[in-house]
């Protein structure tokens, strides 16, 4: 029962996998062409190129980690493991924090308040987005300060005294305070720029209401995609914060190996839908998706026998 529970749990991690670096891998490559025909980046293709690029190595990260621990426990021990702890936090921030510059280059993009100090910002939105990017490298030092100094201190742990055991399991758990800051500071600006959208969403459509032009103008319609992209990422940030701390409480062995394996098949799902969501709302990605899959159903449609 274990065994075949492994093999599915395990077929679908390849599944999420695969899709996600897809998914990925189809938004840095419509980019890219986009770029070499216009021979300029748009700075939310740029955004969005990094964001796609970031997460298809988080993905490959969050392969080799499962691959390791749940086949080949061994292999996850001295340098791998600290290969593995350190390129994740990395590519983990990269990702976290481009979704949330993307958050801020569409509220700032699309919002429309008369404040002095908004005006201000969005005028230099990109030296904003330089700052934020920056700044948030100072959290990502300090996170790997942080890990470094746990591998150090698994590393002077043989397994078999008690207490160094105790020990290593409080440096385990160390990591659950270090995660909660460094999703919550990305989390929080993110859902700040929702909240703010939203406000300047109901303005809006109080504007064209008090007008009699109707609220479904393309403003409206462009505040409802961005709204989207947020909140699907806000939802898949906390849901993917909440499988990684299962799996860092499952790992010091509170929890049975098949919950382990669960929550990583679950972890790999967050990386990989929020990608097709981005390619569902985005109208250049939606385009050439469907153009591309265009052949395929003209093959599929050919292949299917008529009814008589």
């Amino acid at each position: 029962m274990k065994s075949a529970m492994l093999t599915v749990l395990s077929t679908l991690v390849m599944v999420e996998f695969v899709l996600g670096n897809f998914a990925n891998a189809f938004i840095a490559l419509v980019n890219f062409i986009d770029w070499l025909k216009r021979q300029k980046l748009m700075p939310g293709d740029g955004i969005l190129t990094a964001l796609a690029v970031s997460r298809m190595a988080l993905l490959w990260v969050m392969l080799m980690y499962f691959h390791s621990t749940v086949f080949n426990p061994a292999l996850y021990s001295g340098q791998v493991r600290t290969t593995v702890v350190i390129s994740w936090a990395v590519f983990h921030h990269f990702s976290t924090w481009f979704a949330t510059i993307l958050c801020m280059f569409y509220f700032f993009k699309i919002a429309n308040f008369s404040n002095c100090f908004f005006l201000y910002l969005k005028k230099h939105i990109h030296n904003v987005i330089l700052l934020v990017l920056l700044g948030s490298l100072l959290f990502l030092y300090c996170h790997i300060a942080l890990m470094n100094a746990k591998e150090i201190a698994l590393a002077s742990d043989d397994g078999g005294n008690l207490t160094q055991k105790n020990s290593t399991d409080t440096v385990h758990f160390s990591n659950i305070p270090v995660l909660t800051v460094v999703n919550l500071v990305p989390f929080t600006m993110s859902l700040l720029c929702l909240l703010l959208l939203i406000h300047s969403l109901y303005k809006h459509v109080k504007q064209m209401q008090l007008s009699g032009r109707g609220s479904q103008d393309p403003s409206t319609k462009i505040h409802v995609k961005a709204l989207q992209t947020m909140l699907s990422f806000l939802f898949l940030l906390a849901a993917y914060f909440f499988f990684v701390m299962a799996i860092v409480w499952s790992f010091s062995g509170q929890h049975s190996k098949p919950f382990f394996i669960l929550c990583n098949v679950l972890a790999f799902t967050c990386p990989s839908i929020h990608s097709f969501v981005l390619i569902l709302i985005s109208k250049k990605l939606n385009q050439t998706f469907w153009w591309m899959l265009g052949p395929v159903r003209c093959r599929l449609n050919k292949q299917t026998p008529s009814k008589s």
